[in-house]
């Protein structure tokens, strides 16, 4: 039997048409990684292409490793020649080769985010922009921003023309680039427009690469920007071999600059594609498939496609209504923890999905009160921690001694008694004469007014200068064990004998091992390589999916992933969607939350438990949302228990809206007796000009109708059920309702 038969027939057809442009819908759980490697291996032993002629790309190392596993089992000999990588490293290659042409060594840095923050720290600075009032993060997202739709710092200056706040954004992205380039590094955005910049402006080098992959597959093509389907269009365009496998469904990264429209249109710019949708889902039951289904046809931006399974109906969804999120949390724990009692599953098939990172608090919690082990992804990557990013910025400085933030990070670590007064004119030397930070250091000597803080520098230059030396003949772990050694970076942290330190070193003894495995598993190792390799590394490709630990993370992270057991948690609206994107009223961003709930829905395989708390502590304030609108698109057949009507929360806001509801229902002994009465209409002498059952308007919420008004011996309590942000109960005196027809 061929390998091919193991393949259902849109499987087939996806991997035998391979001449031309086609595009592969492929539904989440449909079997798209096996279709792209079983493509590879048809056009190898069927078709005869050269493997060195495939190339196949993805987003993260984790998904871009998992094919290369699979190419090669499928393959056998020769698939070492097949490029299977993810876009940015796709890109560092070809840079590390032609760089030079576009005024850049070879050996350039990579800055990560917190080196970006860094820089424009500095830039903000030295143009002495208030950033109380410009933030440094806003100017970051501004700037890739631009990258990601190819916007030079020129283009951005033109059409800022004439306004005062973009103009200032145009100047910081000049200053960023023009510093970028003097350091020779480069940010992540950058490792795709340089590459794109390359195939522009040498021709050679684009037709060097359009004779090498002659054959290209892009996974999670609905996850492109403007710059990555720029990059993909001149790579593809002289054979138009292009096959890109997505899903429109799943496009949540448009916060990142992903463009929907490249999936969407695809026909438009390829007219001749072939389009293939893979439906049939390998991964979930029929009831959480339905329940996809339902909430993602709501959208009006997709390709019509629906997702079926062979699997069992399944279980039937739990939906869960708490009165708050402590609530919330402790019924998911237990939930969990008495499954795992059961036998029913291990704590490694268990994942709690939510919309924001701050709701892991609650659970984390719980966690640590029930002893459960938990990993939470998302939080803070190993190489963004203080010890590894110092020992990194050693590496940096003997790699590329021209990355002025990875010298200035570690002139003085450890304390070598170089002070600000010291590295400012260091610094203004170096503007003065165009040189780099290190440069300027190594001339220290000839700088004025640096008085005897130069006997402390020069050690510093020597040492750096005696392991740049060293790099031709020494590997990349003897040269960090000797960094260690001569700092006494490890020693110091010895000496604090605190419970953090000891963290601290065994995070040092962990990047060892990273090193050691690298030069293991590496060809021809170097410096630079690692470096690189460190570089690229994302949150989601630390997951270890063998330990028995239960996963926290936020439905961005959970893409790509599975469990057989998921909860939703926090399922409400103002929360997911969000209260500013319900605010918003846009509704390509509710079209792209509900893509993000139908991601959130197919990740699980067997069971899925939807939560929901009708009050949440949000920022310091307490919350009343109503059951998420996605829930309410899920058909409640799917549902084990039918969802029973909310009813308006009574505990109190907080102690001064408890005072407040006493004082309402006590009368001040000066008031007279009035006669209780149900409903009040506008000529009641409370002086209210609206009644039960009329449309009236808030400030803050907007729209709404009064469903009912109470008397008090002092106010009168109005509840009203506004359009935007549910149920709510107030008094009348601070509310300030107003009848619409009367606005």
């Amino acid at each position: 039997m061929s390998i091919y038969d193991t393949l259902n027939s849109q499987q087939q057809e996806a991997v035998f048409h391979t001449e031309g442009p086609v595009l592969i819908l492929a539904g989440a759980g449909s079997g798209k990684t096996r279709v792209l490697t079983h493509r590879v291996a048809y056009l190898i032993e069927e078709k005869g292409i050269n493997p060195w002629n495939i190339m196949a790309i993805t987003f993260t190392n984790k998904a871009a490793g998992e094919m290369r596993e699979r190419v090669d089992s499928l393959v056998g000999f020769g698939s070492e020649s097949i490029w299977v990588s993810t876009f940015h490293s796709t890109c560092v290659r070809i840079l590390r080769r032609y760089i030079e042409r576009l005024g850049f060594d070879n050996n350039f840095t990579i800055y990560d985010s917190d080196d970006q923050k860094s820089l424009m720290k500095d830039i903000c600075k030295r143009l002495q922009i208030d950033t109380k009032i410009y933030k440094e993060k806003s100017f970051l997202a501004a700037i890739s921003k631009a990258k990601d739709e190819l916007i030079t710092p020129e283009e951005f200056a033109l059409k800022a023309e004439g306004d005062f706040n973009q103009k200032k954004y145009a100047c910081v992205y000049a200053e960023y680039q023009k510093q970028l380039r003097s350091n020779n590094a480069l940010d992540f955005d950058d490792l795709i427009v340089k590459t794109v910049d390359l195939f522009q402006t040498q021709p050679d080098v684009l037709e060097y690469y359009q004779e090498r992959f002659k054959y290209i597959m892009i996974d999670e093509y609905q996850d492109t920007n403007t710059a990555q389907f720029q990059f993909v269009s001149l790579l593809s365009s002289k054979y138009k071999n292009l096959c890109v496998v997505g899903d429109d469904d799943q496009s949540i990264y448009k916060f990142r600059g992903a463009n929907i429209a490249n999936i969407l249109s695809f026909e438009k710019v390829y007219p001749t594609a072939k389009v293939i949708k893979l439906e049939q889902n390998y991964r979930s039951t029929q009831n959480i498939l339905d329940a996809a289904n339902q909430v993602i046809c709501n959208n009006t931006e997709r390709k019509d496609k629906s997702l079926w399974t062979d699997n069992d109906k399944g279980d039937k969804i739990e939906l869960q209504v708490f009165n708050s999120a402590y609530e919330e949390a402790e019924f998911i724990v237990g939930d969990i923890s008495q499954k795992v009692r059961n036998g029913d599953l291990e704590y490694k098939d268990c994942a709690i999905l939510y919309r924001t990172n701050a709701q892991s608090r609650m659970f984390e919690e719980k966690f640590v009160i029930g002893n459960i082990p938990y990993k939470i992804v998302g939080g803070v990557n190993f190489y963004a921690r203080k010890e590894i990013k110092d020992l990194l910025a050693y590496l940096k400085t003997i790699d590329n001694a021209r990355d002025d933030l990875a010298v200035r990070r570690i002139i003085n670590v450890p304390r070598r008694g170089i002070g600000p007064t010291t590295l400012s004119r260091v610094q203004d030397y170096a503007l003065d004469h165009d040189l780099g930070f290190y440069d300027a250091l190594k001339v220290v000597d000839e700088i004025p007014n640096i008085g005897r803080s130069a006997v402390k520098i020069r050690p510093f230059v020597n040492f750096i200068q005696m392991l740049r030396s060293k790099l031709e003949y020494v590997s990349v772990t003897e040269l960090m064990q000797e960094i260690i050694e001569e700092t006494g970076y490890v020693k110091e942290l010895e000496a604090d004998n605190t419970e953090e330190a000891m963290q601290r070193i065994e995070n040092i003894d962990e990047l060892i091992s990273k090193i050691v495995a690298y030069e293991e598993e590496s060809e021809t190792p170097t410096l630079s390589g690692f470096l690189e390799e460190v570089a690229l590394v994302a949150d989601i490709d630390n997951l270890d999916e063998d330990s028995n630990h239960v996963v926290l993370m936020t439905l961005h992270s959970a893409k790509g992933l599975e469990f057989p057991n998921v909860y939703l948690a926090g399922m409400e609206d103002g929360i997911f969607p969000s209260y500013m994107t319900i605010v918003a009223d846009d509704p390509t961003e509710i079209e792209e939350e509900r893509r993000l709930c139908y991601v959130g829905i197919t990740r699980a395989r067997k069971w899925l438990t939807i939560t929901s708390a009708k009050q949440r502590m949000i920022r310091g304030e307490t919350q009343y949302n109503k059951v998420s609108r996605f829930v309410n698109e899920i058909p409640r057949q799917l549902f084990a228990k039918e969802p029973q009507k909310e009813k308006v929360s009574e505990v109190p806001k907080n102690l001064v809206y408890a005072a407040a509801k006493k004082n309402f229902h006590s009368k001040p002994f000066e008031a007279k007796p009035i006669a209780p009465s149900k409903n009040f209409g506008a000529n009641h002498s409370s002086g209210l000009d609206y009644s039960e059952g009329d449309t009236v308007r808030h400030m803050k919420f907007g729209e709404g109708k009064v469903l009912q008004i109470v008397q008090g011996g002092r106010d009168y309590e109005v509840t009203v059920a506004f359009e935007r942000v549910g149920t709510k109960k107030m008094f009348a005196s601070f509310a300030k309702l107003k009848k619409c027809n009367a606005i």
